[in-house]
């Protein structure tokens, strides 16, 4: 039996998206911010040499440069003003996130409400201007070494920095906007966009070495067919949850006696979401990005370790998956999914798991069950992640989109459209309490007339 909810929802239309006039403003308003954000990626930042700039990003392309082209949208091979993009506010709020779950007087910030959470944001802005500025001059610091700049010094670093941290900061602003004034999450639309904006010309790419014979028509099928097999694995995973029965006793109020009640906690199988891939993928990326910004001077060391986790080394794909396990297991514990605080929740709420006593053994239960799922959450991305990187080494696979990116675009994509059925269930309820109110002035008028009606005469 449906429930009223999803009756609302099957009977959703295009006559219905028409009559929300809110939505459509918030829709547009999104879609308009989006668009000033592709425009900032064409605009250069002053003192490049374009000519020699593409040359030089394909040779960097696998340091920093790989990293920050997946949530630019290409404003990093065109150097625009966007070309840090949104990255260094994600790492900023995820490590004050982390430190907020062991520094003791973080801890106390979020315990104090709105005013503690509007502390830690402030926090996040700082962070984000000192990785900024620190990426800023790394990337002004390789432009110079390779050559691409006018007039290089100190007066192009300091204003190519400015330029890159204002840039970073302003795209900050528009997430921030998005998310208040919009539809969806702003800081991950942001970053969707700029992953979907780049793959035409990936398709493109592809379909070109098809016409060119590089590859056959039988890789060009099956690499659609392993696409949509992927995306459909990502969303199947992603909507997976593991339900704990919660039941609530009886309870008196005054002198009514309520029954007990039932529900369930919902556990994802992947709770820590794209963080952990995030993570693992600027942790093996860094001696690439140091010998990027280092120049011709690399050391031994060094240039070990670049032999050894290289994209497509055998070490490369082991230690990226043993770093997506271990990311998952301490980014869900310590931030997306506390046991201890979730018992207590419940525990507040009068609420038990049947046979579970409350408290400390509903905490271990938690743990008990969120070890299990996890053991699947996190198998299921160093899959995805690991993926396109097999295909394409191993196998000699063309794979122009990355298992980190497919992530990212399911879970924004989700995300959004569930809140645009959430606006367009919240416009229908209130159609409907319209209509009930409409029918009940409308009965009381009626009644008032009779009433006021004379006596019949005989």
């Amino acid at each position: 039996m449906a429930s009223a909810a999803e009756q609302m929802a099957s009977n959703m239309s295009w006559g219905a998206f028409g009559k929300a006039t809110e939505l459509r403003q918030r829709i547009l308003f999104t879609i308009g911010l989006l668009m000033v954000y592709r425009l900032g990626t064409y605009i250069p930042v002053p003192g490049i040499d374009g000519a020699s700039l593409r040359e030089f990003m394909e040779g960097a392309a696998s340091g920093l440069g790989g990293v920050l082209s997946m949530f630019t949208g290409g404003a990093l091979g065109r150097m625009g003003i966007f070309a840090l993009g949104i990255m260094p506010y994600i790492s900023a709020s995820i490590i004050v996130q982390l430190m907020a779950s062991m520094y003791e007087p973080l801890k106390q910030l979020k315990k104090e409400g709105d005013a503690g959470r509007k502390k830690i944001n402030q926090y996040t802005r700082y962070g984000t201007v000192l990785l900024a500025t620190f990426q800023a001059y790394g990337l002004a610091a390789s432009l110079e070494a390779g050559n691409l700049v006018a007039d290089p010094g100190w007066f192009f670093r300091i204003s190519c920095m400015i330029t890159l941290v204002g840039g970073t900061m302003f795209l900050m602003w528009l997430g921030e906007q998005i998310t208040a004034r919009g539809i969806g999450n702003g800081i991950s639309l942001i970053i969707f966009v700029g992953i979907v904006a780049e793959l035409p010309a990936a398709a493109a790419q592809f379909l070109s070495q098809g016409r060119s014979g590089a590859i056959g028509p039988a890789t060009i099928i099956g690499v659609i067919l392993l696409v949509i097999a992927v995306l459909t694995f990502v969303v199947f995973m992603e909507r997976s949850l593991r339900k704990i029965h919660i039941q609530y006793p009886r309870r008196q109020v005054g002198m009514k006696m309520y029954d007990g009640g039932s529900s369930h906690l919902p556990m994802k199988v992947n709770p820590a979401g794209v963080i952990p891939a995030i993570f693992a993928s600027a942790l093996l990326l860094l001696p690439t990005t140091i010998s990027t910004f280092s120049g011709e001077t690399t050391g031994p060391v060094l240039s070990t370790l670049l032999a050894l986790f290289g994209r497509g080394q055998p070490l490369y794909v082991l230690f990226f998956g043993a770093m997506i396990v271990f990311f998952t297991y301490f980014y869900t514990k310590e931030v997306a999914f506390k046991s201890e605080d979730v018992a207590d929740n419940l525990k507040n709420q009068n609420g038990f798991i049947p046979g579970i006593r409350p408290g400390k053994r509903t905490a271990e239960y938690l743990d008990y069950v969120l070890n299990r799922i996890l053991v699947l959450g996190s198998a299921y991305l160093a899959l995805v992640a690991l993926l396109p990187e097999i295909l394409r080494n191993a196998m000699a696979i063309p794979i122009y989109f990355g298992g980190t990116s497919i992530l990212i675009v399911v879970s924004v994509g989700m995300d959004t459209i569930q809140q645009v059925q959430s606006h367009l269930l919240a416009h229908q309820y209130e159609g409907l309490i319209e209509k009930s109110q409409l029918r009940g002035k409308r009965g009381a008028a009626g009644k008032g007339k009779q009433r006021t009606r004379g006596p019949a005469r005989r």
